[in-house]
């Protein structure tokens, strides 16, 4: 499901555009929405390896969150099997 939109919602939706802005003109808005994405696509990753880089040369490690991240998921990992262990043979008898 796209945003709690159904089929027929999209359709309607669609339609709708078909009759605002005539057949002729979806190619061009299309092509217009996509260059668009691409440059704010673009200009994020430009923002991101500007801050890493930044980063860099301050000496902070820009890799704190993957080793953050990679701990939470050990921990969790170990705490899902004290739980599996636990509640393992109540759900046997059940």
């Amino acid at each position: 499901m796209f945003l709690f939109i159904s089929g027929a919602e999209i359709f309607v939706i669609l339609v709708i555009i078909v009759m605002l802005f005539g057949a002729d003109k979806l190619p061009e808005l299309a092509r217009g929405l996509g260059k668009g994405m691409q440059q704010l696509k673009n200009a994020t990753n430009e923002v991101k390896k500007e801050i890493t880089d930044s980063a860099k040369a301050q000496g902070i490690d820009a890799d704190l969150t993957k080793d953050i991240d990679k701990e939470v998921r050990n921990i969790k990992n170990k705490v899902q099997d004290n739980i599996d262990d636990l509640t393992g043979p109540i759900k046997r008898n059940l």
